[in-house]
């Protein structure tokens, strides 16, 4: 880098943070710079400024000083939307044929997709709406196939830049299992509401063969209390489309559970690393992956894959996470809670 190139960076530094040195280190403009009141507002100013000329901004403590270097963009890869679509459509086949396999009924079977794809696809556009009201570059959601009962192991989204600062990190993170649990519900309230009453069970009916969620348990309390169910009588029935609305609000549940654990760089991770500093997530992976190892093994396995990859943090790595999302941190340990899907049960 030019001497005059380095002295035009330093001069956009200080116009908002204070420099006591700066240097270049190993090739990379570095500033001691010091704190005040409004510094993770003069970091976001100083992100959109450098952005038009295509450097980065890292904010960084080190030991007793705060470093703020600057680095040059990493290219980006373009998105081939193509692969996104055919994904979307693959997998909408894979959960349609799930459905059907299940319920041996073309409605069902559509309904059952629908609902599927309604709470995937709501999951990763939180995400993706919130990077970008955080000026984080992210991909349109990648679905991916799979068999049944449930025909797809998930959605991800690629983020392609650093989250700004920890609010970013803690937004991004939190839209997708929020948004995705609150689809979960009300897919699962309205099959509840399509319950009928009956005098006695009819032949070849049986039990809801998984083990629930607490909120599935309190929901169904709710509706059958509270909405008029058609019919008479003490015994309480799902017709096909209500079960293949059920199970998809069980399986959203299920991945709400997953996602939130705070391991690496699940949706829970991302949280847990704006809350909390680098050597706190890392203790707090290990805790998630035991958590994950007594009520979902397999996923710890996964976890473990996951973790073995240091997080990158935000940019911003000094300034600290807002109240409010502290707060809203105590009401998704709760969201996880009400929905834990134990899988032993599964395995009698």
């Amino acid at each position: 880098m030019e001497v005059t190139q380095f002295e035009e960076l330093r001069k956009t530094v200080e116009s908002e943070f204070e420099v006591e040195d700066g240097f270049m280190e190993y090739g990379i403009p570095t500033f001691y710079v010091k704190l005040r009141k409004d510094s993770k507002q003069a970091f976001l100013r100083l992100f959109k400024h450098l952005d038009a000329t295509n450097f980065v901004p890292i904010l960084r403590r080190k030991e007793e000083k705060v470093v703020l270097q600057v680095v040059g963009r990493p290219p980006v890869r373009p998105s081939r939307k193509i692969i996104n679509i055919a994904l979307l459509f693959a997998t909408i086949g894979t959960v349609f044929i799930s459905g059907y396999y299940i319920s041996q009924n073309f409605v069902s079977a559509v309904i059952f997709a629908a609902a599927i794809m309604a709470v995937l696809g709501s999951h990763e556009m939180g995400h993706k709406l919130f990077a970008g009201r955080h000026d984080v570059e992210a991909t349109y959601p990648y679905f991916i196939p799979g068999i049944p009962p449930i025909g797809t192991f998930g959605a991800i989204i690629q983020q392609k830049s650093l989250p700004p600062n920890r609010d970013a990190l803690f937004d991004v993170g939190f839209a997708g299992p929020v948004v995705g649990f609150l689809v979960s519900v009300v897919i699962t309230i309205i099959a509840f509401g399509l319950a009928i009453r009956v005098p006695e069970a009819p032949p070849g009916a049986g039990a809801w063969p998984f083990p629930n969620p607490l909120l599935i348990e309190g929901l169904f309390v709710f509706v059958i209390t509270f909405f008029p169910l058609s019919g008479s009588g003490n015994v309480i029935l799902l017709p096909p489309t209500a079960v293949a609305l059920l199970f998809a609000g069980w399986v959203g549940m299920l991945n709400t559970m997953l996602n939130l654990a705070p391991v690496g760089q699940f949706d829970g991770g991302h949280i847990a690393r704006g809350l909390v500093g680098k050597r706190a997530h890392r203790i707090i992976s290990y805790l998630g992956i035991v958590l994950l190892a007594i009520i979902w093994y397999p996923m710890a396995l996964i976890a473990i894959f996951f973790s073995l990859r240091q997080h990158p943090g935000p940019l911003d790595d000094v300034s600290q996470p807002t109240t409010p999302r502290k707060l809203a941190a105590l009401a998704l340990i709760a969201i996880f809670i009400v929905s834990i899907v134990p899988i032993y049960p599964l395995l009698t």
